[in-house]
């Protein structure tokens, strides 16, 4: 594997460094420099106005065909915006759910009609999509979900019943991409079908309820008779075929567990900030340990920025695999496990270097919150551990 950045992927990286220096001391200043989380309402606005400039320029989807949105960019190029994007301190992406997840389970398995009306309203995020996944009696086990999906052929199209919860974003989102049983007296993974929904349907109730840390993005979602039909949204509202839902959506938990929502960019900035916060604190611009600090941080704080860049390496080397037609299949458990637990060490590493001065940072402090919830969503690590010891090291059912 080449670790060398060719003469056009450097000149890439520069021209988004400088975009993005520019863009965002714009963007910060239309905002007087309060920014705010996107996970409450008036937050989400704010950064919704970042995504349509990110949009303007192509660089909300670089990856993309430039027929919906994109820049046709190389999986290299959209690593290096991503490394440059989180070096610059970029918001988050609230349009994430689906731009990183949807979008490539649309690539894989939508129709033609169907990418040419989802995809460029979704890269301009004029349409918003939350993922319909958990349950109040299906979380990471998600075969046990009981919402139904009725097929109704005199008006053409499908009853919903049931409800979703732990919604991320749900109650600001006009779209929802989920599973639902559609195979009545069906069990675990068979009768499932992957549905395309509008939020606004009559029958649908969006109920947004507020987190520990006083955000309220999170919603339950209540489908009560609501019809959907199947011309809701153009080339259909089934994603695949009727029945193999299952499928279709073992390829988005790939991407939720793997690449596309958790670049190593993300982690080798907080990496590199971890470091500057040690250096800081020492008091000496080298690094090396310093009286009044307890000597097993700076251990601590070297291993998180070699953990961090193993996973930068893990991820070209995936790239590179990609590239070559090997799809990542069940090894995104290994991936999801590394990243969570990655996040969660470098930033109780951080508040340990801080003390009691970590809760004046916010930025710390949310993150570190925000990490916990890593080795739950996207199935939680314990599943991920009997995914990677039964599907990739072969190991027998206890």
């Amino acid at each position: 594997m080449d670790l060398t950045w060719s003469d056009d992927e450097q000149a890439f990286r520069a021209e988004v460094r400088a975009w993005l220096e520019t863009e965002l001391a714009a963007w910060r200043s239309r905002h007087d420099g309060r920014i705010l989380s996107g996970d409450t309402k008036e937050g989400f606005a704010q950064h919704l106005d970042w995504e349509r400039t990110l949009f303007d320029a192509r660089y909300a989807v670089v990856s993309w065909p430039e027929e919906f949105g994109g820049r046709a960019a190389s999986r290299w190029e959209w690593l290096i915006f991503e490394e440059e994007y989180y070096r610059a301190g970029g918001p988050q992406r609230v349009t994430q759910n689906g731009i990183f997840l949807l979008a490539p389970t649309i690539f894989e398995f939508g129709t033609p009609e169907q990418q040419a009306h989802i995809l460029p309203r979704m890269a301009s995020a004029e349409d918003l999509w939350c993922q319909g996944w958990s349950e109040p009696n299906a979380g990471s086990d998600l075969a046990s979900l009981t919402c139904r999906a009725s097929r109704d052929d005199d008006r053409g199209g499908w009853v919903l019943d049931g409800q979703k919860t732990w919604t991320t974003r749900g109650a600001f989102c006009t779209h929802l991409f989920g599973l639902f049983r559609t195979e009545p007296g069906s069990e675990r993974h068979r009768g499932l079908t992957y549905l395309l929904v509008p939020l606004d349907l009559e029958g649908v109730t969006v109920r947004g309820f507020g987190r520990l840390d006083g955000d309220e993005g999170f919603a339950e979602v209540f489908f009560d008779g609501a019809f959907l039909s199947d011309d809701a949204i153009p080339g259909g509202v089934v994603l695949g075929e009727v029945g193999q839902g299952w499928s279709v959506a073992m390829a988005t938990t790939s991407s939720e567990r793997g690449l596309t929502l958790r670049a190593p960019g993300r982690f080798t900035a907080t990496a590199d900030r971890l470091v500057d916060a040690y250096r800081e604190r020492s008091g000496r611009a080298s690094g090396d340990s310093a009286h009044g600090l307890d000597p097993g941080l700076r251990d601590r704080v070297v291993q998180g920025w070699m953990e961090a860049e193993a996973y930068r390496l893990q991820t070209l080397q995936t790239v590179t695999e990609d590239a070559e037609g090997r799809p990542a299949g069940a090894t995104s458990s290994f991936v999801k496990l590394w990243w969570s637990e990655l996040d969660v060490n470098l930033h109780e590493t951080a508040l340990d270097l801080l003390g009691a001065e970590a809760e004046l940072d916010s930025q710390w402090s949310k993150g570190w919150q925000f990490a916990l919830s890593g080795p739950i969503y996207a199935g939680t690590n314990e599943i991920q551990r009997n995914i990677a010891a039964e599907r990739v090291l072969g190991l027998p059912r206890k």
